[in-house]
Formats: C-alpha cells, sequence, structure tokens
C-alpha cells in the first residue's frame, strides 16, 4: 500500500519536467545559435569582397585608368583588354590579408558602347562553417556583382577671337591708367593720352612707352592670359588630340584690319601658346589712318562664322564647337546700320548681338569675355562718341548698353565681365572649365 501511494506521488511530481524539457531543446537551440553566428561571418566577409569588387568596377573606369585612355583611341565598340587586367589586379590588391573564404571566380569585363565604358565585376566565394558542420553543411556560397559606367571626355574645338584693336591700348587698371595720363602730359597734341597707341608715325610712341615704363595695357593682360589658357588645356585634357586651338585677332594693322589668323585649328597646345606669345597691339600709321575704323565686327564675326565648321556630338572626329571672343565690346567700323549716331560713315556703337546670334543658331556655343570699358574722363572722344552708351560720370554705368550687348552675344551661362581689379586669366580658365563641364552634361 504504502509502495503504491509513492508511485502515485512520483506520477503527480512535476519539478523534474523543466530540466527534461530543456535537454530536449538544447540540441536544436545550438544548432540555431551556430548557423546565426556561421551566416553573420558569412555575410560579413561577403560585405568584404562585394567592397573589393567595388573598387575594382569603380577603378577600372577612372579618369586616369588604362581603360578610359584606351577608349580614347578606339574607332568602334568592343571589350578592353587592359580594363579587364586592371578589375582584377584592384579586386585582388584590396582582398590582401583577407582570410576564411575560398574564391570561386572573379570574372571582370571592361567594354566601350558608344560614348560609355562600363565594367562589371561579378564573384563567388565559399566560406568555412564552423557550427553548420554537424548538419552536415561545411560551407556557404557567397557572391556578388558590381557594375560602374564613365561618360568618356568630349572632344571641343576651341576658336579664340581676340580684340587687339586701339582701345586694347588703354591701360589694364585704373592705376596703369593714371600712369599713362601722367606720362603723356605734354608730349604732344595727345596730351593726357590714356591709350598706349601704336602709332608707327608718332616719335612718341606711347605703346612703346608704356612698356618702357612698365605700364601694363590690356592687351598685355590678354597676351598673357592667353598662354596660360594652353596650359590649363593641356592639364585638363585626357587625350592628347582632345582639345584643339585656333587663334584670331583684329589685324596686324590698321590698313589690314579683319579677321587675321594667328594660329590655324591645331592639337598641338604649346604651339598654341607659342603663337599666343605673339599676340600684339594692332598698329596704326597716324591720325585717321583707315578713318580709325578698326574694330569691324560686322564683318570680323561674319567671317570666323564661315571657318567654324558645324559642331559635332563630340566624340573621336566629332568636336563640339566653342568660340571664345574676348573684347571690350565697342564697334568702330564702316557699317550703314549702326546702332547709334553716326560720324559720316563711322560708325562707333556697342556692338550687334544679331552678329552672335547666326553662330548660336549653328549650335556654336559663344563664350563672351567682356574686358569693361574704362571711363576716360581726360580723353574728349570718349566723352562725346562713348561715354553716351557707357559711363556716368564716375565709371561705366549698370545699365551699360555694351555690357549689355555683350552679355547678350554669349551663349547662356558663358559670360564674363572683367573688371580693372580681376584677371582676365582667371576668367579665360573659367570660361574653358565651364566649357568643359557643360559639354559633358549636355552633349
Amino acid at each position: 500500500m504504502a509502495f503504491a501511494k509513492s508511485v502515485a506521488r512520483f506520477g503527480r511530481n512535476c519539478r523534474g519536467n523543466v530540466a527534461i524539457m530543456f535537454a530536449i531543446v538544447l540540441a536544436p537551440l545550438i544548432a540555431a545559435v551556430g548557423s546565426a553566428v556561421d551566416y553573420s561571418r558569412a555575410n560579413a566577409l561577403r560585405s568584404k569582397l562585394q567592397a573589393a569588387a567595388d573598387a575594382a568596377s569603380v577603378g577600372a573606369v577612372s579618369r586616369t585608368s588604362p581603360a578610359y585612355i584606351a577608349a580614347g583611341s578606339m574607332s568602334g565598340d568592343g571589350v578592353i583588354t587592359s580594363g579587364t587586367e586592371d578589375a582584377l589586379r584592384i579586386f585582388n590588391g584590396n582582398l590582401a590579408n583577407l582570410t576564411g573564404y575560398t574564391l570561386g571566380s572573379v570574372v571582370a569585363t571592361v567594354s566601350k558602347s558608344g560614348e560609355a565604358v562600363t565594367s562589371k565585376v561579378t564573384f563567388s566565394a565559399q566560406v568555412s562553417t564552423m557550427f553548420m558542420k554537424a548538419a552536415g553543411i561545411s560551407n556557404m556560397t557567397v557572391g556578388g556583382v558590381s557594375t560602374a559606367t564613365a561618360s568618356m571626355p568630349k572632344y571641343i574645338d576651341f576658336y579664340l577671337l581676340l580684340d587687339n584693336s586701339p582701345s586694347m591700348g588703354v591701360g589694364a587698371t585704373p592705376t596703369d591708367v593714371a600712369a599713362m595720363v601722367a606720362a603723356t602730359a605734354n608730349k604732344s597734341s595727345d596730351d593726357h593720352c590714356a591709350f598706349a597707341c601704336h602709332d608707327l608715325n608718332n616719335s612718341n610712341n606711347y605703346y612703346k612707352l608704356a612698356k618702357t615704363l612698365g605700364i601694363t595695357t590690356r592687351i598685355d593682360v590678354l597676351r598673357s592670359a592667353t598662354e596660360q589658357l594652353m596650359d590649363t588645356a593641356a592639364a585638363t585634357a585626357t587625350y592628347s588630340n582632345q582639345f584643339r586651338m585656333a587663334i584670331y585677332d583684329f589685324g596686324a594693322s590698321a590698313q589690314t584690319a579683319g579677321l587675321r589668323n594667328l594660329f590655324s585649328l591645331s592639337a598641338s597646345l604649346s604651339s598654341a601658346k607659342t603663337a599666343a606669345g605673339a599676340i600684339d597691339l594692332m598698329t596704326v600709321k597716324g591720325q585717321n589712318d583707315n578713318n580709325d575704323q578698326d574694330t569691324q565686327y560686322t564683318t570680323i564675326l561674319p567671317a570666323i562664322d564661315k571657318l567654324i565648321t558645324n559642331p559635332g556630338t563630340g566624340a573621336a572626329g566629332s568636336p563640339l564647337k566653342y568660340l571664345f571672343f574676348v573684347s571690350d565690346g565697342v564697334a568702330d567700323e564702316y557699317n550703314p546700320s549702326c546702332l547709334k549716331p553716326k560720324t559720316g560713315n563711322r560708325c562707333q556703337s556697342p556692338i550687334n548681338p544679331k552678329l552672335c546670334k547666326t553662330l548660336k543658331d549653328r549650335g556654336v556655343k559663344v563664350a563672351v569675355l567682356y574686358t569693361t570699358y574704362l571711363n576716360l574722363p581726360s580723353n574728349d572722344w570718349y566723352k562725346k562718341w562713348i561715354a553716351p552708351f557707357n559711363a556716368g560720370p564716375y565709371g561705366p554705368s549698370p545699365n551699360s548698353e555694351i555690357a549689355q550687348n555683350m552679355e547678350t552675344c554669349a551663349s547662356p551661362g558663358f559670360y564674363f565681365e572683367v573688371s580693372p581689379t580681376q584677371g582676365i586669366a582667371d576668367a579665360m580658365n573659367a570660361l574653358f572649365k565651364k566649357a568643359v563641364a557643360d559639354a559633358r552634361i549636355t552633349s
């Protein structure tokens, strides 16, 4: 009887159930935790492999990569072998000292299609397990893919149209203007002349005087700025023939005033720089030489329009076209359709923006650098003929028609005005860099 009661009490006792249940669930719990550890470890290794693949795909199409450079010399589309090799090198280099995996495969392809260079890196790897081996799983497979695309740089032809007419002999800054006025006092009938005129018939050749005295004129600054521009272009180019330059001015002398070719279109930027060093002020032979009509916009701009072939797509062999027009914006020419009252047949007026519209309508981008026409209070000619559409009593007006017309000439976003305290070189470089950036975005 007592034995039977003890057996009954044992059957009703639940205090040992927790231990029994824990023993039952312990094995799968350990398996679950171990699987989580193995999975977390595999995922961490995959992230590192993916980072290596990303670095390889991006690096293989970077601006200085072998593939990007090789693409520039390809006449058609296709695989770039050097790019494939470079991508694999970058991928493997990023995996140095990484352990715990066995690389199954890695495939890299780099190719050119149209104006794009694309790289693709695909990988797979085996990651050994620690806890999942108990379930018969000795490793886990991880993989990934990374793709990167880069647009090829645009080929651009730059035509520089530089105003070298006598008005560019004015002092580069107000200080230079004042120095020129003081230096010419009582020297001739052109007493207190702000212009360093290159008059070959005048023993008091003010251009030579300015050089002797170290007075900087606008033409001096323009020469230096154009030389610096060639250095900027050379440093910016990805391919040796990516940018071509042509340089034109308004003529060597008043007798030959008109479009003059200083340097024909060429990819030799070093030769263009040498040619830029020859930029100089137009010579004259006395007062009224060529009726003083030396800034002939109505013939010069149509002439350069004929020289600039139709713009292309920016691909190799089909360059975009940009005209860099640097001037103080005042026409002095024979022009029956003059925008302002004439002196006989002589037209002195702000530039007519319609001359630039013809170029822009063809797709040529016109970049205008306006060298502000300075106020010349001691010059009677300036006060009578230019000041009415340019300046108030103390300097150029904010509503200057010259500035307004020059800005209208420019393509949107490509107008710079250079004040006397600013650098023409900085402005020309800024225009160049803007042109290169604009070409990538819009073409």
